[in-house]
Order: structure tokens, then sequence, then C-alpha cells
């Protein structure tokens, strides 16, 4: 018996105290609906209305019964709705993983916009690697994270990319400062300080073959996890970076200028899992990519000179 079916019904019938309006209401015909009161009244062996006079009235269990299944229908309705923002994503954990370079401006407008779209929404962040989060996402124990490509991974979707063009992170006194643009090639014979390639393979592999390819073989690859200690070796002399503008703000003493014979482009989207996905997965890939695009301003040349060259992306992996 579907019992809520019936109280629904008998909810309507009372307060309306006349079967045909009532039908009327629930968009039904009036033998179905009395065929539907008697059931439920033989399931609950009460008689639930008064049916001796020409008027329908309530007996005394109808009128109990009345406050119990408004009730139980509101209890229901909520359950309903409850359920259904736990399916749109809008409660629960979401388990999110971010590459520890993210800034934290960043980071704090990624979860101001999370608590704007689903304030009801439990964000566990996790600071993790490219590598880290692809593992962990293959093995659902993370639901969403920002990886930077190319990524191998046949079990992922990616959300929305964002193309941050790079450019070389040098001491300020490095004579190669002195200049708008540097070639890679000017580079030869110094150290690429960047992320141990354990936590990007792909990136990684692709930074190497960008700079052999345009004439400089880095003379060692010394690993840096976080932006201090690169800092560091960059300032130690005898190494350079290759990252986005933004990070060099972070030190008075290191300067930031673009590549003269090579727009190389770093790409950053969400990755959620292709299967079993978190309900909040795609709306945070959307959310995401609006950071990381508004988070990223127009590089800056230093000293003036003509407008900055055009960005293409050397690579796609969209997924």
């Amino acid at each position: 018996m579907d019992l809520l079916r019936h109280l629904r019904h008998f909810v309507v019938v009372a307060h309306e105290l006349h079967y045909g309006r009532a039908a009327e209401l629930l968009g039904m015909a009036q033998p179905p609906l009395s065929q539907s009161i008697q059931r439920l009244e033989r399931e609950l062996a009460v008689e639930l209305f008064d049916r001796s006079r020409r008027q329908v009235r309530l007996t005394t269990a109808g009128g109990l019964l009345l406050a119990e299944a408004e009730e139980l229908l509101a209890g229901e309705g909520r359950l309903r709705n409850l359920m259904g923002q736990v399916r749109a994503g809008e409660l629960g954990v979401l388990r999110a993983g971010v590459p520890p370079e993210t800034p934290a401006v960043t980071l704090r407008a990624l979860l101001d916009q999370l608590a704007t779209h689903a304030p009801g929404l439990d964000v566990e962040l996790h600071e993790l690697t490219t590598a880290e989060q692809v593992r962990m996402l293959s093995e659902r124990s993370l639901d969403v994270g920002l990886v930077h490509h190319p990524v191998e991974a046949d079990g992922l979707r990616f959300g929305a990319p964002v193309d941050v063009p790079l450019g070389v992170l040098l001491p300020r006194t490095s004579p190669l400062a002195r200049g708008r643009e540097v070639p890679l090639a000017a580079l030869a014979g110094l150290d690429l300080v960047t992320a141990p390639r354990a936590t990007a393979p792909g990136w990684h592999d692709h930074l190497l073959g960008v700079c052999r390819q345009h004439g400089w073989r880095p003379a060692r690859v010394r690993p840096a996890r976080n932006p201090e200690f690169l800092f560091g070796l960059v300032l130690a002399g005898g190494g350079v970076a290759v990252e986005p503008a933004t990070l060099a703000r972070r030190e008075p003493r290191i300067a930031w200028r673009p590549l003269a014979d090579a727009a190389l482009t770093k790409r950053t989207s969400a990755a959620w899992p292709k299967r079993s996905a978190h309900p909040a997965a795609a709306m945070v890939g959307q959310l995401a990519a609006e950071v990381l695009a508004a988070a990223e301003p127009t590089p800056p040349t230093s000293p003036p000179g003509p407008a900055a060259r055009p960005w293409p992306v050397l690579f796609d992996t969209t997924g």
C-alpha cells in the first residue's frame, strides 16, 4: 500500500470536506478518490469521515490523523528536498585537491565562489601534486582536483582549461634582466629550477622538450617543491625558473621576463572521474576555470616595449 499517496488524498478531502472539490484539486476522478479513502480506513481500521449526514465531517480518528498526516507529509517534503540537494552537489562533503603552489588569494576566491553557489557543501581541501591527484582520483579517494596538463589518464573528465603564459624567473641583478625578453638559448649553461618530475610527469617532460627545442639544455635540473625554496635557488645564482608572472610578485628580488623565441604556456584545469563522479564536480570545474582566469592578469614587461606577443598553446589535452 502506498500510504503516503493515500494520506495526501485524505488531507485534501479533510480540508475541503467535499469529495468533488478535493478530486478536482488532486486532478483525479471522484470514484478513485473515494476508493483511496476507503482503503486507508481499512488499513488503519478506523472511520475517518462521518458519512451519516449529507455534509462530510471528520470523525475523532480523522481529526487526530489530520495533524499527524500533515506532519508526516511535510517531513517527506523536507526529505525529498534534502536528497535533491545532495543529488545536485549542494550538500555533503567534497574532497578537492589543489597544487601546492596555488596562491592563497586564489584559494580564497575559489572557496568564496563555492560558498556562494553551494553554501551547504563541506569542502575538504588537500594540497596535492598533479601526480598525487591523478592517483587519488583513480582510487576514488579524491572527488575533484586542479591538475597541470598534459595528463595521461583515461578515466578522467576535464573542465574548461586555463592557459597561463610562462616566462623566466631570474635575479634582478642578472644581466639577462635588462632586456625586455629572454631567448631560451641565452640560458645556456644555467640550471633549471622546477618542480620534481614525480609531481607532474607530463608537464615536466613537456617543459624540458621545449627548452631543448629552442637551444637550452639545462646544465642541471634542480627540484624545488615550494616557491620559497625555488626563490632561494634562483637568488643563489646559476639557476633560473620558468614560471607564471604572478609567482615573481612574491619576491621583490626576482624579475620575470617573457620568452623571446618560445610561447610556453602552462595549462590547468579541474579533473574528476568519468564514472561515479561527485555531483558537484562539474560545478567546481566551471568555478575553478573562472577563478584561475581572473587570477592571471596581463604579464608585465620591463622595460617598456612593444605590445606583448600572443601566447599560443603548444599542446592540447582537453580530455
